[in-house]
């Protein structure tokens, strides 16, 4: 399939691109390359090729889901730049409180 000019220029406008004329040449002979591919793709014989995802057979390993006891509240606050012992305490935001 032959893609033109006023192809490229129908589809910047619906991606609203300004493209200048060197650009739109441009794009014209880069994207019938890539149509060119596709076509040379479309005409091989793959009769018998399973469609694949990925090259290798792959499979996720999970793990069980089990509970397991979190972080206690003291090894938690353990590394905070600052807390009053039962939580992080944090700079007030700009403008926090103000009514308006």
């Amino acid at each position: 399939m032959a893609i033109t000019e006023s192809d490229v220029r129908h589809v910047a406008l619906l991606a609203r691109l300004a493209l200048t004329d060197e650009q739109v040449t441009t794009l014209t002979a880069e994207l019938g390359a890539v149509l060119g591919h596709i076509d040379e793709l479309q005409r091989l014989d793959l009769a018998g090729v399973e469609p694949t995802a990925h090259p290798l057979s792959m499979t996720d390993r999970t793990r069980p889901d089990v509970v397991v006891p979190g972080l206690s509240r003291e090894l938690a606050l353990l590394n905070a730049p600052d807390t009053d012992g039962t939580a992080f305490l944090i700079p007030a935001f700009a403008g926090a409180g103000e009514e308006s």
